[in-house]
């Protein structure tokens, strides 16, 4: 009797030890595959946390992601309307407004989460990865909200705004080339067209910053009159924005 109970102790021991070192090279990949190495694992951990997860390990709910889910959120609202608000000096609240619902809203978040695997890196419990949680767009979301939080708790607001500007805001010009919001060149396009005008045509007036952060002005021209201008962080953005005022000169805004 006592052989058998040292003997499933020695099981349990090593089964533990075994799962401790899975779990320390599945964080170890993520954060490599994150671009920010973790002071405190821990955190990392806990982002990736599902409530159901909570049944195995007898944890209360504020073990779980959720409230790095919420401090994630608020980080990411912050430096996405910063970035917005800098970048777009000449756009009213409600075009901002759009840009940033592009850039949080569920279905973006949950596409940064499956370039990066994070389904299979998840915590949960056996039914609510069978039901596909690890797919499941609003976890995928929650969850990268959640990763936002930890990176912010672990290494501050400029490791935070770096990992958003890597991996969010930076796809921004793709989600306006995908046409989710008003396409102002081609309703100038077909103004011109239907008017007999020249143009319009889009001229490079200058570069501001570094490469990493260049910031464009462009020009709008209509029958050979500059009537609008716009900035962005690529001239097609800021070829957009141009091509706005000039819908709004010619008062078809």
């Amino acid at each position: 009797m006592g052989f058998q109970i040292l003997k499933n102790g020695f099981a349990r021991f090593f089964s533990k030890s075994s799962s401790d070192q899975k779990l320390q090279k599945m964080l170890k990949s993520l954060s490599e595959k994150l671009g920010h190495s973790f002071t405190d694992e821990v955190i990392l951990r806990q982002a990736l946390k599902h409530r159901s997860y909570l049944t195995y390990t007898g944890e209360l709910r504020i073990e779980s992601n959720e409230r790095l889910e919420l401090l994630g959120d608020s980080v990411l609202g912050l430096v996405v309307t910063d970035f917005l608000f800098r970048t777009f000096p000449n756009e009213e609240e409600g075009t901002l407004t759009n840009f940033k619902s592009l850039l949080v809203n569920r279905r973006h978040l949950a596409k940064v989460a499956r370039r990066f695997g994070l389904g299979k890196f998840l915590l949960m419990n056996d039914a609510e990865d069978r039901s596909g949680g690890r797919k499941r767009e609003s976890i995928l979301a929650d969850s990268m909200e959640a990763i936002i939080g930890a990176i912010y708790f672990d290494g501050g607001l400029t490791a935070a705004r770096k990992f958003i500007k890597s991996n969010i805001t930076s796809h921004l010009e793709n989600l306006l080339a995908e046409g989710q919001i008003l396409n102002y060149k081609s309703i100038l396009l077909e103004h011109c067209q239907s008017a007999n005008g020249d143009g319009p045509r889009y001229c490079v007036e200058k570069e501001d910053g570094p490469d990493h952060e260049k910031i464009f002005s462009v020009s709008a021209i209509v029958d050979n009159q500059k009537i609008g201008f716009g900035a962005g962080p690529s001239k097609k953005i800021a070829e957009q924005n141009a091509a706005k005022q000039a819908l709004i000169h010619l008062s078809l805004m």
